[in-house]
């Protein structure tokens, strides 16, 4: 028999432990990342107990109010039911249908759901997505990420191979740091220019998820003889995946091929022991419009496609 919880700061100690040793959670599920913009979301997270007390599943959520809404969670990337190992598929239906019961009881009319990609899982954790499907829910969005298989990777094409021997001769080196300021004007300029948005963080922002996850969270770039930043990444280490949070070089740094050197680094030499190099996805407004400039850069490196889900479930 599976209980169901509302989430409070005072589980937050068993939360993180549980995500730590789940089969399908990264460090962007515990609550020192997922809490850093709490004052942006009225949370709705719920925590499940088994019979003898034991947290065996979580729920990241919060609601929007005013649409009656639940998400998993809208400041996160994914989400989704986050599993023990031990957790057995009955009692991962019991909790799903618990979770919907909650939802509906407290007034709520969807719940909008994004499940953790199958390439950030630890072992196969996809019963969720079997419950909801049962109770009616359907694809509410599919969006694509390019993505680097490591232990058989595809490897860069020519362009990619001249870029990068064009950095070396120009003398760069690739460098590891925890001070993202330079990096992030290049970046914001770049998406301003590009895309016409803003970074999803700001400086202060990124330095206080570094300083809480520095293991986790990396800064490398390319610098030039003179210690100017040309190009860089920000990374974000989830164990057999690695996830490029942000990509970004400076108008020079395209031209001589910086950002060639640093993922090329990262790929060959840094995380070359790990299952995949995720960068992320390269579609817009749900996954309705591909980027194909975009998927192409990220293609030429050998990454190829992985979606990223939405599920929707209409709690009426």
């Amino acid at each position: 028999m599976i209980k169901c919880v509302t989430y409070s700061p005072s589980y937050a100690l068993h939360w993180d432990q549980l995500v730590q040793q789940s089969r399908n959670a990264t460090f962007m599920l515990q609550r020192q990342y997922m809490d850093y913009h709490q004052d942006r979301f009225t949370d709705a997270s719920l925590v499940f107990v088994d019979h003898k007390g034991h947290f065996v599943a979580l729920l990241p959520a919060n609601i929007d109010a005013t649409t009656g809404t639940v998400y998993s969670h809208q400041g996160l990337t994914y989400g989704g039911l986050i599993m023990s190992t031990g957790i057995r598929t009955e009692q991962i239906g019991e909790a799903i249908d618990k979770a919907i019961s909650y939802y509906r009881h407290i007034g709520a009319r969807k719940l909008i759901y994004k499940p953790t990609p199958y390439i950030y899982n630890k072992y196969p954790s996809q019963e969720d997505l079997y419950y909801l499907f049962r109770h009616g829910a359907r694809l509410h969005s599919r969006s694509l990420s390019q993505t680097i298989y490591l232990p058989q990777a595809i490897g860069p094409n020519t362009l990619r191979r001249r870029k990068l021997n064009q950095s070396l001769q120009a003398g760069n080196r690739v460098d590891k740091t925890t001070d993202v300021t330079q990096f992030w004007h290049i970046l914001d300029h770049t998406l301003q220019t590009r895309h016409n948005v803003r970074p999803v963080h700001s400086i202060d922002q990124l330095h206080l998820l570094m300083s809480r996850f520095p293991s986790q969270i990396c800064l490398y770039q390319t610098l030039d003889p003179h210690d100017q930043v040309l190009a860089g990444t920000l990374v974000y280490d989830c164990g057999q995946t690695i996830h490029t949070q942000y990509l970004a070089a400076s108008d020079r740094g395209r031209e001589v091929g910086a950002l060639d050197q640093v993922l090329s680094y990262l790929i060959t030499d840094i995380y070359a022991d790990r299952q995949y190099f995720d960068f992320g996805i390269s579609t817009e407004s749900g996954g309705t419009i591909l980027n194909p400039g975009l998927t192409m850069q990220k293609e030429s490196f050998g990454g190829r496609g992985v979606c990223y889900d939405t599920w929707e479930l209409n709690l009426l």
